[in-house]
């Protein structure tokens, strides 16, 4: 019998399911386990777990060791394991309920970046009830088995892919985070009043009255990215805008209206970002 979405959640016993098969593995991401715990035991993997994890709590707390950090975690927390990350963690009350799900791809690393995870950590959920794509996963596992079923795991896939796109509204950001994008923002609105001309690490650095140093620590907690890379991807996406705005200016002078002196770095630049040369964005687009 098949189970629906509103079913899981009223499960008890412990289950766990398997990617299918090895040609999963040709996959941009695949799931390769995804299962529930009734009452998670403990844990310890001093070399880590080959995949990537993702733990929710459901019901109860338990204590998490991720290297040398220790949390303690309960209903609304999520914790994400990256591989081969040594870690442990253990119930500390009466019943500790999670789901989880296991998963690899080319293409996890960057998804996960996408909701602002970078490394194994523990995150707070806006509400405490199931990832919604977890759940679809947990109903496909259970489901899965059906003879008339033959694409399993692509459409884990596709669910895990859902779940790792929808994740970035559904955390709360830190307290630092918060700290850190509002010191930035004085920097970012300097970067867009001055995309016309050269910018230095230095001269940044100053907006924000940080060391440069610290302007690079500030851009990777908060933004991902590096200070340098941030200013091109802007210059980029002003010049895109000049290309349909202003269909009548060369190359060259889109380039020197974003800052770059060389026409040829210019040229480098777009292609680096956007996999194509100015000329054939304009083509495509229809902008010659």
């Amino acid at each position: 019998m098949k189970l629906t979405m509103k079913e899981v959640v009223y499960w008890m016993d412990t289950r766990i399911f398997f990617g299918k098969t090895e040609e999963a593995a040709r996959l941009p991401i695949y799931m390769t386990t995804v299962g529930y715990w009734e009452h998670q035991y403990e844990t310890e993997r001093p070399e880590g777990f080959p995949d990537y994890q993702i733990h929710q709590i459901i019901h109860g707390q338990g204590r998490l060791i991720i290297q040398e950090d220790e949390y303690i975690v309960g209903p609304g927390d999520v914790f994400f394991l990256y591989p081969d990350v040594p870690h442990r963690y253990m119930p500390i009350s009466d019943r500790w309920e999670l789901a989880w799900v296991s998963f690899q791809g080319r293409e996890a690393s960057q998804l996960l970046s996408y909701a602002g995870i970078t490394g194994s950590r523990v995150c707070r959920l806006r509400t405490a009830t199931l990832l919604r794509g977890l759940e679809q996963l947990l109903v496909r596992g259970e489901n899965g088995g059906d003879t008339d079923y033959a694409d399993y795991d692509v459409e884990c896939s596709k669910q895990l892919y859902a779940l790792l796109l929808d994740l970035k509204p559904l955390l709360i950001a830190s307290a630092n985070y918060n700290d850190e994008l509002e010191r930035l923002k004085p920097v970012l609105r300097y970067i867009a009043e001055h995309l016309d001309r050269s910018l230095s690490l230095k001269e940044l650095a100053d907006v924000a009255v940080v060391s440069p140093q610290y302007l690079c620590r500030l851009f990777q907690r908060a933004l991902h990215t590096r200070p340098v890379f941030y200013v091109n991807q802007e210059r980029i996406n002003r010049s895109k805008q000049l290309m349909f705005s202003e269909r009548e200016l060369r190359i060259y002078e889109v380039a020197d209206r974003v800052g770059y002196e060389n026409a040829s770095y210019f040229c480098a630049m777009f292609k680096r970002h956007t996999g194509m040369s100015p000329e054939r964005f304009r083509k495509l687009h229809g902008l010659n």
